[in-house]
């Protein structure tokens, strides 16, 4: 029996689409597919669900919107669970949990119109809650772990509550890029007149305004302490370098742009950059971004 039919056997009410294609569903825009994805509904299908791929050997991966995610190229016989379906909102007066599949954009609506402050800093960034908490999303004036109160996930195949301690936040990391899956957050709440949020927001989406344009996974790296990795990069003579469809973005160095390249580009051009800037300045520069790896065997 087929990794597919196994699982609709043992989850028949599953949220499942076949031949689940990567580049049409991350923000770079290449990679190849995997057999199925899914997606739970809630908590406890989550974990019920991940236990059984432990348990099988089954080889899986996580993805939110896919957006700071390099996936491979071609055809996987593997499972990717997804957090689409997790998409509740509420808020009870105190605080505000958002599911994994909650976007951003939804995030910062349903909090405008309650009256909470806060996110205005991630407006315009291409993201899930889940994947948010993964990667530690934000800007330098705010970050998801200066909001987080507690983290709901799914590790080892149960259900679990994380402290903000215990989700180990660092710049663009997090305890849950060690495999667990992000089942939703709840969120400290701050009130705030509904208009100075709205502004506040539009501040934040202006300045993103001047972002490149194109298929990219965001920043590539993360900048190093007290620089910025597009001025390091740039200082090098690199934008503009190109491997296959992909290339350094003219506008922002620490873009790579992705028109028709595939996941072999991106990846190789990463490399380059990298050996490129170790060798000019002695700076090893981390990824930003994750690779979309499988879990099993």
């Amino acid at each position: 029996m087929g990794v597919c039919a196994l699982l609709r056997d043992k989850f028949p009410a599953i949220g499942m689409e076949r031949n689940f294609s990567l580049s049409h569903h991350t923000t770079i825009g290449c990679g190849g597919s995997v057999a199925c994805s899914v997606s739970p509904s809630d908590a406890e299908e989550a974990a019920a669900l991940c236990a059984f791929l432990g348990k099988r050997r089954i080889s899986h991966a996580f993805l939110g919107v896919g957006a700071n995610t390099l996936p491979q190229d071609g055809e996987m016989d593997a499972v990717l669970v997804r957090s689409d379906l997790l998409k509740g909102l509420v808020f009870d007066g105190n605080a505000l949990f958002a599911g994994a599949g909650v976007t951003g954009g939804a995030l910062l609506k349903f909090a405008a119109d309650h009256g909470l402050g806060g996110f205005e800093p991630f407006a315009g960034i291409p993201m899930s809650v889940g994947g948010a908490c993964v990667m530690n999303a934000g800007v330098r004036e705010r970050h998801i772990s200066d909001v987080v109160l507690r983290v709901l996930a799914v590790s080892g195949g149960r259900i679990m509550s994380f402290s903000p301690a215990s989700c180990r936040f660092g710049e663009k990391m997090s305890v849950f890029q060690e495999g667990i899956f992000v089942v939703g957050a709840l969120f400290r709440a701050e009130h705030s007149p509904k208009e100075k949020i709205l502004g506040r927001t539009a501040d934040f989406l202006a300045r993103r305004a001047a972002l490149p344009k194109g298929r990219s996974m965001g920043c590539t790296f993360v900048n190093p302490e007290g620089e910025s990795a597009g001025e390091i990069i740039d200082r090098c003579g690199l934008k503009g370098l190109s491997v296959g469809g992909a290339h350094v973005s003219r506008i922002h160095a620490n873009f790579i742009i992705n028109e028709g390249g595939t996941s072999a580009d991106v990846s190789r051009l990463i490399e380059i950059v990298k050996e490129e800037v170790l060798s000019k300045t002695g700076i090893l520069l981390r990824e930003e971004i994750r690779r979309l790896t499988l879990q099993g065997t």
